[in-house]
């Protein structure tokens, strides 16, 4: 059985007894809390509105309007899907599709940018993590399901998509619009030696082929002197729950706990622990995080950091911690739900709360000004006289390192990176004393 966390979003087709025991250990609970007489309320509201409404609207549509309802209510991530939306589900978890390259989600009642997706189009049209979007194609994002977010900002490749996205942290509001495309995910970004053994990965995501391209470039770096490591999962948004736990492991004890989830039902408790059976143990690490790094990456860091076993570099982390479950029904739809929460290895939630870097290292000026509530954002926008004025994204915008030739370039402009550098230099020498000290 295979987890997933697509954008933080965790598949698992459950086995027909699986469902079983659910709908069972459901109707027991029914029975327990007395639950008929509501449900009687339901099936007189849902005659009454057949009957009656101003339109006809069919039995199976007034039905599914209520489950929809049903499971947004719980959460941002809960949802019902029809048996198109769970069609498309699955397409995603595929690995390719037409769309933008962005994992999103409904973050304080707002459609958010979790993190771009990096050489996708909405990377290169300057899209950034936290960015909220207030409208696409012109129409208002309010009170939007996730799941008719998802196909909106889907389509045919080569087709475009217009977004007026929300800049908070400087204030803007952004006209962007960007070309949809197949979306096609490099596992890892860049594996080279730095200088005097400092070795550095960029891990773009956990998929399919991640642990043994993971493995191949730990080996070739080992043979190329490699003596320190810093691994940047800026803007990974998740992928693969047991790539992740297995990414995590090579830098763990045999063993070692990398991660539990916790839920109501006891068959969601479970621990995952590492059994790499050659791990990386002493070697110096900084691991890179910022608002991008959700769900999988924040897994990683969470382990690491529980363990002492690196130092973990940038800004506070997305905070994806919820488990999704999807539960195909009869009819070809699927029940989304939050089953389960992640924890690190000492107990600590990632959801909401995300992963405090050991050393805070911001990438930039973060803007001051406060936050406005979300009836403040949608008046501006939808009164014309306290509009404000739609910025496009200067190309000088872009979080692009545009496939840079000389491996210093990208070095340069990235502060936390060199943070990173002259931090593990510093563990070396600081090492070296402890060794010669000794002798």
């Amino acid at each position: 059985m295979r987890k997933k966390l697509f954008g933080g979003i965790v598949v698992i087709f459950s086995a027909c007894f699986i469902l079983s025991a659910i709908v069972i250990f459901g109707a027991e609970q029914l029975k327990k809390e007395k639950i008929y007489p509501d449900l009687e309320l339901f099936s007189d509201t849902l005659s009454i509105v057949h009957s009656a409404y101003v339109e006809p609207k069919g039995i199976h549509d007034l039905i599914y309007g209520a489950l929809k309802g049903m499971l947004s209510s719980l959460d941002p991530h809960s949802q019902f899907l029809d048996p198109d939306e769970f069609k498309d589900l699955r397409a995603e978890t595929e690995g390719q599709f037409g769309g933008l390259g962005i994992e999103i989600t409904i973050k304080d009642n707002l459609l958010t940018v979790i993190t771009p997706i990096e050489d996708t189009p909405a990377w290169k049209a300057g899209i950034k993590a936290g960015d909220r979007i207030v409208k696409i194609d012109g129409e208002l994002t309010r009170d939007i399901e996730l799941s008719k977010a998802v196909k909106k900002l889907r389509g045919k490749p080569g087709t475009e998509v217009k977004l007026t996205i929300l800049r908070e942290s400087e204030s803007k509001v952004l006209e962007i619009k960007v070309v949809r495309d197949i979306i096609k995910v490099k596992d890892i970004k860049k594996a080279q030696i730095i200088e005097d053994g400092i070795a550095y990965v960029r891990l773009i995501e956990f998929r399919e082929n991640t642990v043994k391209e993971f493995d191949a470039v730990l080996k070739q770096l080992k043979s190329q002197g490699m003596n320190s490591l810093i691994l940047d999962v800026r803007f990974n948004p998740g992928g693969l729950l047991d790539v992740a736990i297995d990414v995590t492991a090579r830098f763990l004890p045999k063993g070692a706990l990398v991660v539990s989830t916790q839920g109501r039902d006891p068959a969601s408790k479970m621990e995952f622990k590492s059994k790499c059976n050659d791990p990386i143990l002493n070697m110096p690490m900084v691991v890179l995080i910022n608002e991008g790094s959700a769900s999988g990456s924040e897994i990683l860091a969470g382990a690491l950091q529980d363990d002492s076993r690196a130092v973990i570099m940038g800004t506070k982390s997305f905070g994806k911690g919820s488990v999704q479950t999807v539960i195909p029904m009869k009819d070809g739809s699927a029940l989304r739900l939050t089953t389960s929460k992640y924890f690190t290895p000492l107990g600590r939630s990632i959801h909401n709360i995300g992963i405090q870097p050991d050393i805070v290292v911001e990438s930039k000026i973060i803007s001051e000004k406060e936050d406005e509530t979300v009836e403040d954002i949608f008046k501006k926008l939808e009164v014309n006289d306290e509009k404000p004025k739609a910025e496009p994204v200067k190309k000088d915008d872009k979080k692009d390192d545009k496939k840079d030739d000389k491996d210093s370039e990208f070095i340069r402009k990235d502060n936390q990176l060199l943070r990173a550098i002259d931090l593990i230099k510093a563990i070396k020498v600081y090492n070296k004393k402890k060794v010669e000290k000794v002798e």
